[in-house]
């Protein structure tokens, strides 16, 4: 691809105007970056393994191309397949995908040391600088290190490299103490940046990206434009009403950082991860949920990003926005766009708003967040009832960070649709009399499934009767079972209708009533001493309790029943398919179908049958590993049992374990509105 040439220099892009101009066919056009982000993980691998082939990387940057896409991001070095992909696929395509190249540091040491300018810290990350610079001129030969891409680059993508974004979301306790240790530090002076009125951790991005630049200038004669990642924790913005000291401690300010000499020309932008739930402070403060937007409707996110923008004398690209395809909620936001329980439906929809918002500020463009999902991820309620070092091998329906992608590995090994149509699974159960004919259960990294045959009725079954199933972990612990007394509980799921629906757990085998009982919810005596009596509902927190400092406002600890079950299709093939179906019943068939995440059975390992232990004896760290799961299903009417399997003993589901997990790439129906979107974009 050609390239501009000035001073012996040769560049893809540049700043103009506040604007992102690409070369093209000799002369310059302007662009709006229209992307997705692209992490380093796919099931069964964490990032650092560098296990996407590439084969993946192709088929890949196809669909992205067929979303209409001009740009990812990626925030570290990839394996040389993903170069050669890029490579290979823009020597084809009428329009390439331009790469916004990140260099990733590791934010253990600094949040140890909370100092940027320790030698070790800062001669890595250099190091890291120079080794990328020569991955995308394909001059590139990199040994095997634990936990890094590796290998021979000989692909030279640095035509379509339009722009670096170094770094992570930095701590601001680092920021902080960088401030209070270094109060005296003198202006920054180099090459191709310098600083004006730069705080230390400024001065330090600004040295960074001096050696960034001047090492690419020396070693290829190139350059691109200058950005680094920056967050809302440590915007330039004073936000009065957040409650966590941490998310309005500290600035790194892109203003501070000036370009010179032939960086000038080429220009330096901001970059932001801005998302409309979090911090608290986008929910709460008048300004920007009062804040009207283009459309003439209420809109926080609108809100900041007005203000962000005014605050900055140069252009942003807003690196990362979007909202999660999940079960699984961790935040919500007064308009509905919540860090979870969005369908996929919903997520597009969503990121097309936000895309929009961005637009309207006139900034240089967006990358959603993400382009594939990320099995290995972890989120603040969920996490400490997982086992950390098996994440990538099953997928975690309760935990949203996982889920943000446009693409889905989810099998989907049974499709609620009604349908007689399973290929595998075990009958737990049958006889040819009564109410209830048959129950089958399956599983696969995401599910366990249950299905039940009831004899043929006028009208569903729940217009008169509740359907219970019981679900048995621990030997000799539990509720005693309805008409079964000797066998014991320590799941009730409950259908009554197809609007009332839920999973409820025994009392001492309930993570969030252990986590909050004595910190966050009122819990009397009499219901921690009785808590293995009593079935309670399904909760994840959504926020401890916090004060609002501007108005000294007591937000009380929130949370919310994720044990409820939804009705609905959950066949991707339909037309109606909702990606929340939990459930579906057919009155053609009189088949109804469940599908439970596995979380919501305290598994923490599935893939090796490991659940949450005894709680109460040996704290939230508990774990055992189960040879199988006891179901026992009633069918009860007025709160007698009235049709049962004839035996009254609990069967047994086992299941095999495994070590690398199935998986189906799908394009999620957020996929096309996206594609829908940025067809209409310039």
């Amino acid at each position: 691809m050609e390239q501009a040439n000035a001073n012996n220099l040769s560049y893809p892009s540049r700043i103009q105007d506040n604007q992102m101009e690409v070369y093209q066919d000799g002369e310059w056009k302007s662009i709006t970056i229209k992307g997705v982000n692209m992490g380093m993980a796919k099931p069964g691998t964490f990032p650092g393994e560098a296990g996407i082939q590439l084969e993946e990387y192709e088929r890949w940057l196809k669909q992205i191309g067929e979303m209409n896409a001009n740009a990812i991001r990626i925030y570290t070095l990839h394996p040389p397949e993903f170069y050669k992909a890029l490579a290979e696929y823009n020597k084809k395509a009428e329009e390439p995908i331009y790469l916004l190249h990140g260099v990733w540091i590791d934010e253990e040491p600094l949040e140890e040391k909370r100092d940027a300018f320790d030698t070790d810290i800062t001669q890595t990350f250099q190091q890291e600088m120079k080794k990328i610079v020569d991955v995308i001129h394909g001059e590139a030969n990199i040994p095997e290190e634990r936990g890094h891409a590796s290998g021979t680059y000989k692909h030279d993508v640095s035509p379509y490299v339009i722009g670096w974004v170094i770094g992570i979301e930095w701590y601001p306790y680092l920021v902080d103490k960088m401030d209070k240790d270094y109060p005296n530090i003198e202006e920054y002076e180099g090459d191709y940046t310098y600083t004006e009125n730069a705080n230390p951790m400024e001065h330090w991005m600004a040295q960074q990206l001096d050696v960034l630049m001047s090492y690419e200038v020396d070693m290829y004669n190139s350059m691109r434009p200058l950005s680094f990642t920056n967050w809302v924790s440590t915007d330039n913005l004073e936000q009065p009403a957040e409650p966590l000291e941490q998310e309005d401690l500290a600035t790194i300010d892109p203003n501070h950082i000036k370009t010179r000499n032939d960086a000038e020309f080429i220009g330096m932008f901001a970059s932001y991860h801005v998302y409309p739930y979090y911090p608290d402070f986008l929910n709460l403060e008048e300004k920007y949920i009062e804040f009207k937007d283009h459309r003439g409707e209420k809109n926080n996110y609108a809100g900041y990003l007005h203000d962000l923008n005014e605050s900055h004398d140069m252009p942003i690209l807003i690196a990362e926005f979007g909202i999660p395809a999940s079960r699984g909620l961790t935040h919500r936001n007064p308009f509905g766009w919540n860090q979870g329980f969005i369908s996929e439906t919903e997520q597009g929809d969503i990121v097309k708003r936000l895309y929009e918002d961005i637009l309207q500020e006139e900034m240089l463009g967006g990358l959603i967040f993400t382009w594939q999902d990320e099995w290995f991820k972890r989120t603040w309620n969920t996490m400490d009832y997982d086992n950390p070092d098996r994440r990538p091998f099953w997928s975690n329906a309760q935990t949203n960070e996982q889920q943000f992608g446009l693409l889905s590995f989810d099998r989907h090994k049974v499709k609620l649709n009604g349908k007689d149509d399973w290929e595998e699974g075990e009958t737990l159960f049958e006889k040819n009399e009564g109410l209830l004919r048959k129950v089958m259960m399956d599983h696969d990294e995401r599910y366990l499934y249950l299905k039940t045959h009831f004899s043929k009725l006028d009208e569903p079954f729940w217009h008169k009767h509740d359907y219970e199933v019981y679900f048995s972990l621990r030997s000799g612990k539990g509720i005693p079972i309805p008409s079964s007394p000797k066998h014991a509980a320590d799941y009730r799921l409950t259908l009554s209708d197809h609007q009332q629906a839920k999973i409820e757990v025994a009392g001492d085998y309930d993570p969030f009533f252990y986590s909050y009982a004595k910190n966050g919810i009122e819990a009397t005596k009499a219901e921690v001493e009785n808590k293995a009596e009593t079935y309670h509902p399904i909760r994840l927190a959504l926020n401890k309790e916090i004060m609002r400092p501007d108005t000294k406002e007591i937000i009380p600890f929130e949370s919310y029943e994720t044990g409820k079950l939804r009705f609905g299709i959950g066949d991707p093939s339909y037309r109606n398919y909702d990606s929340l179906a939990d459930y579906y019943y057919s009155k053609e068939t009189n088949i109804l179908e469940i599908r439970i995440p596995w979380m919501l059975l305290n598994a923490r390992d599935p893939s090796q049958k490991e659940f949450i232990g005894d709680l109460w004896e040996d704290g939230i760290e508990a774990s055992m590993t189960i040879d199988g799961i006891d179901v026992h299903p009633l069918l009860v009417q007025n709160g007698r049992v009235i049709d049962e399997f004839s035996n009254s003993t609990p069967s047994s589901y086992n299941w095999e374990p495994w070590d690398l997990p199935k998986h189906r790439e799908r394009l999620k129906q957020s996929y096309e509105v996206i594609q829908e979107l940025f067809s209409q974009s310039n």
